[in-house]
């Protein structure tokens, strides 16, 4: 009896640590109500807005998702491991899931989660739940045949919802698609090297496409965390209006 106990007590704790690790939800207002983003881990995210839930790049285990709705969406951006998670797919609940990914991703997806799967193309858009998801470039430069992010393979997303404009960077260095970027409410904006940009790259895109709201994420490279401290005060000092969100990508699992 008292090792049972002993156990329940170990899972509740394991559980609150869990959630206390995780920055707090954020809340955007919407023509239909409030967007609610919860950072999770890296490039992970969910979203809920009018009674649904997104997930973004699933990854990091079932525990990363405890305590959250199971999703209605589920975008992934890339076929690497921290974007198209399987372990992490086949752990979370995804039975009603519509999954949009790229072809490439689709491709490596086990038959049942291939079935749920819409695959997108860059400039290609597809509308559900009252969501608009348009798929767009992400990719390194200079182009070449070994890139670790050749164009055309990965997507980033903007989702259209409740009169807002989300952006999704996913895996890309500074290309003039996301620089020409226009009436964006919010973005996620990857910096970590040798993957994808500076910090300094990332922060000039940024003043370049003025988002009202950006929250740098996926900023953990080969030296460790990029310093979001340092983006955060060059995009404050290059135009005030821009409000950026440091938020914790990385609680320890």
């Amino acid at each position: 009896m008292m090792k049972r106990l002993s156990a329940v007590i170990y899972l509740v704790l394991s559980f609150t640590i869990c959630i206390a690790q995780r920055s707090a939800p954020d809340a955007i207002e919407t023509s239909t109500g409030k967007l609610s983003i919860q950072p999770i881990l890296h490039a992970t995210l969910a979203m809920t807005w009018n009674n649904l839930t997104i997930y973004v790049d699933p990854y990091g285990g079932a525990k990363a998702f405890e305590g959250l709705a199971a999703p209605h969406l589920i975008l992934i951006t890339d076929i690497h491991g921290d974007h198209m998670n399987l372990e992490t797919l086949k752990a979370i609940e995804t039975t009603r899931a519509l999954i949009i990914a790229p072809q490439a991703v689709r491709e490596k997806l086990p038959e049942e989660l291939a079935n749920q799967t819409i695959p997108l193309s860059n400039g290609a858009s597809h509308k559900q739940f009252d969501i608009t998801i348009t798929a767009v470039p992400m990719y390194n430069l200079p182009e070449t045949e070994d890139s670790r992010h050749p164009k055309g393979r990965g997507n980033g997303y903007v989702l259209e919802l409740g009169g807002k404009r989300i952006y999704i960077s996913g895996d890309t260095e500074d290309i003039a698609e996301m620089r020409a970027l226009t009436n964006i409410d919010v973005a996620f904006v990857c910096m970590n090297q040798p993957f994808t940009m500076t910090v300094e790259q990332a922060a000039s895109a940024v003043l370049e496409f003025k988002p009202k709201v950006v929250y740098p994420f996926h900023y953990r490279g080969q030296g460790g965390l990029s310093d979001v401290e340092q983006f955060k005060k060059i995009v404050q000092e290059g135009n005030s209006s821009i409000e950026v969100r440091l938020r914790n990508w990385y609680p320890a699992y």
